[in-house]
């Protein structure tokens, strides 16, 4: 079994613990935790195997805390759980063969629209408007569900972020959108992990750990979310969002 640094590990709690706080409600987590598990020396591949451990846990506490609230719409999302599943899963295993840099452009594109949708459309998603599924919405949904499910295994960054983008498209308001996305992304991650045990590729000594700082993390926020309404979660959903592009601004420039 190999050392564990426990001044790392210490900051890897930290930073565990503030990426689920912000995960638990519109995504972007792994903006703050995989930078971190870098930092602790793990390969790429490791690092993202291992925040998809901790951030499994971490999206299952906040799918409790939303599902406990009354904020998620299981008739629907339970139909689209299997779709997510099997895209993160051939996500995650064509992540090995093929390197997912060509994704970066299209990716801060889609944020900076979807960001800017949702500024200026200033009561988008302030109160539900949901009126029940047409055959066209489910339709779309469900190709939401089971693309952003790839994206999120093969890749992964704004998650979230597109898949509140989804619901709040079909009416829902910011809450609702959040615990409905975190349905999907407890699948989405939990299909991951799946992908990746049978890759070899998740730390356990640093992983573990991290995922229980990552519930904490994702209780706080959650209940803060949900305590807080509409305007606190779409405040925050833009803000990790221009934080989501900035990094992949930086990240495709500075090569």
């Amino acid at each position: 079994m190999e050392e564990i640094n426990l001044q790392l590990l210490l900051f890897l709690l930290c930073a565990g613990f503030l990426a689920a706080f912000v995960d638990s409600v519109v995504g972007g987590g792994g903006l703050i935790a995989i930078p971190a598990l870098l930092f602790a020396g793990l390969p790429p591949a490791m690092a993202l195997g291992t925040n998809k451990l901790a951030s499994s846990m971490s999206s299952l506490t906040s799918t409790i805390s939303f599902m406990r609230a009354g904020k998620i719409h299981f008739g629907m999302v339970k139909m689209l759980i299997p779709l997510s599943l099997i895209g993160s899963l051939s996500g995650a295993f064509i992540m090995r063969q093929v390197p997912s840099d060509f994704l970066k452009p299209l990716i801060i594109l889609l944020l900076l629209l979807v960001t800017l949708y949702t500024f200026f459309k200033k009561n988008w998603g302030a109160e539900s408007t949901y009126t029940g599924m047409t055959l066209k919405k489910g339709l779309l949904i469900a190709l939401a569900a089971l693309v952003i499910g790839f994206y999120d295994g093969f890749f992964g960054a704004g998650t979230g972020s597109f898949l509140m983008f989804s619901f709040l498209t079909l009416g829902f308001n910011f809450v609702e959108a959040a615990g409905n996305a975190k349905v999907l992304n407890f699948a989405s991650n939990f299909a991951a992990v799946v992908m990746f045990v049978y890759l070899d590729a998740i730390n356990y000594a640093y992983g573990l750990p991290m995922g229980v700082a990552m519930v904490l993390g994702a209780l706080l926020g959650s209940k803060l979310a949900i305590s807080k309404g509409t305007s606190y979660v779409k405040a925050l959903f833009v803000s990790v969002s221009i934080l989501m592009i900035s990094k992949q601004c930086w990240d495709y420039f500075s090569v």
